[in-house]
């Protein structure tokens, strides 16, 4: 059985109430460990010191942690964790809040000078926003730039359209969102009804209804007996009548003890689904969500600490393709869940044409009503009034919200609801219903999008396999040579990988080394392109630069700074890697240019004499003589993580790079910044590898961003 890794909605709802328990306490610092788990630590009045952890990784949770579960802190902060600590060193957490019955959660912090509002997005790609206010973004994990929303600094931030509330929904509701399903009952229970797999197989086993029945085939007593079951399970969450689970695999006789069970779930209250396995209880759901986190985690390490001379263990391509197979088959329900509301919404906005008279006469009677400075309910109870005398219009109205301004009426045959703006007319109103329909249909095309994205996905693993599968069908056959002395090892595959970190003189400069071994150095600002050319150009090396403004000292090196050198027939491939190179980190990629031109010349054409009555800027360089010139380069560069003959980050021209490294991935100019790019490779690298704690150490996103250019960035599929 698949192991647990990310919270369901229903436990988010319970862990809620029970994290009210900590408001008041004090924040004391913010820390951050792999770029997707955020450590708050808190100081309580009563109960002393707090730990707060919100993973938006590969794991998705939020929980209060026992200290002793609690890692020692990382090294020097990134900026993300020294941002929240300027925002929210001192402040009181005021409260917590489920948005809607979505994976998210809203934290509040309040200070005297300033109010933080901290959101934890714990499904699809994950993230965590810092909003200030007003709503408006600080800063995030990643950057989200959708045509459904946007999740950017300086933007306000937008939570993902509503989805409904299974837990909360009428009988009505509830039997007209099933029978509009053309699937069977627990498939619309999990995407529809937004449920999940799980606890839709929960619910129908607790209603006694056969998971499979087509929905057309569902009689009424069925849906109503799905239909309060929910209702029991929604008030046994909101009541607090929970008695938490953790749910271990089952082991035999034999194998109990060799091993400890590994963990499978964590639930709320005990599941039918999981009778016969067994379990652990606790007195508070987050302790029992705690202790399952600490030991899936302690399950992983354990996986990864064979020896470095392991053979590599097959990857779990099964596991990885139903993954993805589970996230499109979610895609798609939101998508249909996307078609619905804008019909919805259309259909409304028709209605409201269709029964203009009767609208009008609603709208005109509570306008006047307000001009005349009639208080609302007094409005409220003329209209209940006037419904009791049989008068049409005031029969439609069902609800009257003076704080909001709002009068919901019922319309058509199957009385569907609308709420319209009590300032505005008919047309006014209808336009707004149909601009909300076209804007959720926006929300469909961003997920469609997604959905492109995660199928390429499955595209790749299903490759991969295919990959794998054909390598063990050729050792079985015997047709790999016998003369070859050299293995290479297959470091993605290896579940560890030991950690040979490098000391090399050149890393604090911009780096690579060709195809052929020469190294290249380039210089990241006005001083190390002055050091570079006074202290470490030798007579026998190549000085590059771009034709456009704004580029590095790029020299392509004969020999290190303390060895003497000959002069070398540079080849082509080499001249152009390093071309290539002061290119790509040059105004060209800022600007967003797909190619560039460079030159070069001998250190004895460079100088720092300008012509009399000229100036030449720090870090600028006068060249006099002949240049060679490379025309159209291609702005490229790759990203990887090289496992031989040391560990560590690299970056450069493609060409160069993919030989060196184990995997790398490739990028050209575009859209994400610098950071987000950064975040998007190091989580694509991590998932390349059986051994994740190794990429984490040796190539994390703050020690890729290294490597890429100033400016936007897009990888290259």
């Amino acid at each position: 059985m698949d192991q647990k890794r990310e919270l369901s909605s229903i436990d988010l709802g319970a862990l809620v109430t029970e994290l009210h328990r900590y408001e008041g306490a004090k924040v004391d610092k913010a820390y951050l460990y792999d770029d997707d788990l955020l450590r708050l630590k808190l100081r309580d009045f009563d109960r002393g010191r707090v730990e707060l952890l919100i993973e938006v990784g590969d794991l998705k949770r939020a929980h209060v942690a026992d200290a002793e579960h609690v890692a020692d802190a990382p090294g020097r902060p990134p900026n993300f964790a020294k941002m929240l600590r300027n925002r929210m060193s001192g402040a009181d957490f005021a409260g917590v809040e489920q948005y809607e019955f979505d994976r998210i959660l809203t934290f509040e912090f309040e200070r005297d000078d300033e109010n933080t509002t901290l959101v934890a997005e714990l499904f699809g790609q994950g993230n965590v926003a810092v909003l200030d206010e007003t709503g408006e973004v600080v800063g995030s994990l990643s950057t989200v730039r959708l045509k459904s929303r946007t999740v950017a600094p300086g933007a306000q931030y937008e939570y993902p359209a509503s989805r409904l509330n299974p837990l909360d929904v009428s009988l009505g509701g509830f039997e007209r969102h099933m029978r509009e399903s053309d699937s069977d009952v627990v498939r619309t229970l999990a995407t529809q009804l937004n449920l999940g797999g799980l606890y839709a197989e929960e619910v129908c086993t607790r209603a006694g209804v056969e998971k499979e029945t087509p929905v057309e085939e569902a009689t009424d007593d069925e849906l109503r007996a799905l239909h309060e079951a929910l209702e029991r399970m929604g008030n046994r969450l909101r009541s607090g009548d929970i008695d938490p689970r953790v749910y271990e695999e089952e082991l035999d006789v034999e194998s109990e003890a060799d091993r400890d069970p590994r963990v499978i779930d964590v639930t709320p209250f005990p599941l039918s689904e999981h009778e016969g396995l067994p379990s652990v209880g606790f007195d508070s759901f987050n302790a029992a969500v705690d202790e399952y986190f600490h030991r899936l985690d302690r399950d992983g390490e354990g996986e990864g600490d064979a020896p470095a001379d392991a053979s590599p263990s097959r990857p779990d391509f099964e596991e990885e393709i139903a993954k993805q197979e589970r996230i499109i088959e979610q895609q798609e329900g939101a998508i249909e869940g996307f078609e619905e509301q804008a019909n919805a919404e259309r259909e409304r906005a028709e209605l409201v044409y269709a029964q203009y008279d009767l609208v009008d006469e609603v709208l005109s009677t509570v306008r006047e009503a307000r001009e005349n400075e009639v208080p609302w309910d007094e409005i409220a109870e003329t209209l209940a009034a006037g419904a009791e005398r049989g008068i049409a219009a005031a029969e439609a109205v069902v609800d009257v919200d003076g704080g909001n301004g709002t009068v919901t009426v019922e319309l058509g045959e199957d009385n569907t609801r609308v709420e319209l703006e009590a300032d505005d007319g008919v047309e006014v109103n209808a336009d707004r219903l149909y601009r909300e329909a076209k804007r959720i249909e926006g929300k469909k095309e961003g997920a469609m999008e997604a959905i492109e994205s995660t199928r390429r996905e499955l595209e790749a693993v299903k490759k991969r396999k295919a990959e794998w599968e054909a390598v063990d069908e050729e050792d079985e056959s015997g047709t790999g040579s016998d003369d070859e002395e050299e293995y290479e090892t297959d470091w993605l595959s290896r579940s560890s990988i030991p950690i040979r970190s490098p000391d090399d003189w050149y890393e604090r400069f911009r780096w690579f080394h060709t195809s052929d071994g020469y190294l290249v150095i380039g210089g990241r600002n006005a001083d190390q392109n002055e050091e570079l050319v006074k202290k470490y150009m030798g007579n026998h090396d190549r000085f590059f630069h771009t034709q456009a403004h704004g580029g590095p000292v790029t020299l392509l090196k004969a020999a290190g700074p303390s060895e003497s050198a000959d002069p070398v027939d540079w080849d082509e491939e080499t001249l152009r890697e390093a071309a290539q190179f002061a290119v790509s980190y040059s105004s060209d990629w800022k600007d967003g240019r797909g190619a560039g031109d460079a030159y070069m010349v001998e250190p004895d054409q460079v100088s720092k004499t300008p012509e009399s009555g000229e100036y030449i800027e720090k870090g600028s360089f006068v060249i006099r003589g002949d240049r060679t010139y490379f025309e159209d380069v291609p702005c490229r560069v790759a990203v990887g993580v090289q496992c031989e003959p040391v560990t560590r980050a690299i970056g450069g021209p493609p060409g160069a790079i993919a030989d060196r490294a184990a995997t790398s991935v490739t990028l050209e100019p575009g859209m994400y910044a610098q950071n987000d790019a950064a975040m998007m490779v190091y989580r694509d690298l991590k998932e390349r590898f059986a051994d994740t704690s190794f990429v984490r150490k040796v190539a994390s996103a703050d020690q890729l961003q290294e490597f890429l250019p100033a400016g936007g960035s897009d990888i290259v599929e």
